[in-house]
C-alpha cells in the first residue's frame, strides 16, 4: 500500500498546490466516514491492536498513534481516521468562532527534508460546528478509540483574555472530547507563545483545570484529562518551569511538540512559519521528550510528535520517553496507511519501548 501511494498517488498530489492537495484529503476523508460499512471493513484490516489497551489519563487506547491535531480541524471525519489504523484522533485547532485564518498561500511542501512549512493561524469553523459534527458524526460513547480536541485562542483577542477563548472552547466541547489539549505553543497565531511564560502559564492553566472540576462535578463524574502542547524552541529553564505548573496543578500529560520556528543549515525555504517533519524536527522534539521524561522521572506522560516518518523515528520517541505518538506530516510523505505500519512495529517490540 505504500508502494502504491508513494509511486503513484503522492505524485499527483504534489503537483497540485499544498492546501488544495488538503481540502481533497479532507473531502475523501469525510466521504469515507460517512460510509459506516466500508469505515468498518476498512478497520478490520488497519487496525493493530496492543495485547491488552494502552491506559492514559484514564483513558483505553487501541494502539500508540494517534493523528496530530491539525489534519481534521472541525472533528469532520474521525470515524475515517479510525478506520484507518489510528488509535487515536485529535481534533482542531478550534476556537470560540469560526476564524478564516492567515492568508494564502500559507503551507509550503519541501519534499528533499520530508518537511512542510505551515502558517494557517487556526483557521476552523468554530466550536459550535465542531461539536455538532462530532455528535452527529462520531458520538461519544460509540467510538472505537479517544478523541482529543485541540484548543487555542482567536487571532484578535488579546493575551490578557486568553483564557475566556479557553474556557468558551471547553464549555461548548465537554461533551464530545474524551481528551483537551491546550495548545499555547503554534507559532503562527501572534504572541500566542507568549502564552507559555510563567506571567500567563499559571492563571491559564488554573482557571481551566478549576473549570474542568467544576464541570465534572455538576455531572457527578471524572474530570477530562488535560494535556498541554508546547513547542520545540522552549529552553530547558523553560521547560522546567512549564512542567513545575503541569505538576502543581496535577495536569495529566504534555505534548510534545508543536512546530519550529528555527530551519536546519541550509534549508531551502525563506517562508514564515511553524517547520513540521524531517530530521531537524525529529531531534530537537526527541530532545524535549527526552528531558521531560527525566526530569519527571517518567511519572508524566508524554506523547511524542515531530519528525516521525519511518519505524526507527517512532521507535527514538518511545525510547525518549514518550508513551504514545501523533503523526501528521509523515502522514502526508508516507500515505494513509502509515498509522497501520508503525503501529505493528511499536506492537512488535513490546515491552522493550515501553
Amino acid at each position: 500500500m505504500g508502494f502504491i501511494y508513494e509511486n503513484m498517488l503522492r505524485p499527483v498530489l504534489f503537483k497540485m498546490e499544498p492546501e488544495q492537495a488538503h481540502d481533497l484529503a479532507r473531502t475523501s476523508l469525510v466521504s469515507l466516514g460517512a460510509l459506516p460499512t466500508l469505515c468498518k471493513l476498512l478497520r478490520g484490516y488497519s487496525l493493530v491492536r496492543e495485547d491488552n489497551p494502552v491506559k492514559l489519563f484514564g483513558l483505553e487506547f487501541p494502539n500508540r498513534v494517534g493523528l496530530a491535531a491539525g489534519m481534521d480541524k472541525d472533528g469532520e471525519f474521525p470515524r475515517a481516521i479510525e478506520a484507518l489504523g489510528f488509535g487515536h484522533a485529535e481534533v482542531g485547532t478550534v476556537t470560540p468562532e469560526g476564524q478564516p485564518g492567515n492568508p494564502r498561500p500559507r503551507l509550503f511542501r519541501y519534499p528533499e527534508h520530508r518537511a512542510l512549512v505551515n502558517r494557517m493561524g487556526f483557521n476552523n469553523k468554530g466550536a459550535e460546528v465542531m461539536l455538532n459534527a462530532l455528535a452527529k458524526n462520531y458520538p461519544k460513547g460509540k467510538r472505537g478509540m479517544p478523541v482529543g480536541v485541540n484548543i487555542g485562542k482567536a487571532k484578535t483577542t488579546s493575551l490578557d483574555h486568553a483564557v475566556d477563548d479557553y474556557v468558551a472552547c471547553f464549555r461548548k466541547l465537554a461533551d464530545q472530547a474524551d481528551y483537551f489539549t491546550i495548545n499555547i505553543s503554534s507559532p503562527n497565531t501572534q504572541g500566542l507563545r507568549e502564552l507559555q511564560s510563567e506571567a500567563y502559564l499559571r492563571d491559564l492553566l488554573l482557571t481551566i483545570r478549576d473549570e474542568n472540576r467544576s464541570h465534572a462535578k455538576k455531572l457527578g463524574r471524572a474530570p477530562h484529562p488535560l494535556l498541554l502542547k508546547i513547542a520545540p524552541d522552549l529552553s530547558f529553564r523553560e521547560i522546567d518551569a512549564i512542567v513545575g505548573v503541569l505538576s502543581e496543578l496535577e495536569y495529566d500529560g504534555i505534548i510534545a511538540t508543536n512546530t519550529t520556528i528555527q530551519r536546519p543549515d541550509g534549508f531551502p525555504g525563506k517562508e514564515s512559519g511553524g517547520l513540521s517533519g524531517g530530521a531537524f524536527v525529529r531531534k530537537r522534539s526527541n530532545d524535549v521528550i527526552n528531558y521531560i521524561y527525566k526530569a519527571t522521572d517518567g511519572k508524566l506522560p508524554i506523547i511524542g510528535v515531530g519528525g516521525i516518518d519511518s519505524v526507527e523515528a517512532a521507535g527514538e520517541k518511545i525510547d525518549a520517553g514518550a508513551s504514545m505518538v501523533q503523526i501528521y506530516t509523515g502522514w502526508i510523505y508516507r500515505g494513509p496507511f502509515f498509522a497501520r505500519e508503525l503501529a505493528k512495529a511499536l506492537k512488535s517490540k513490546g515491552e522493550d519501548w515501553i
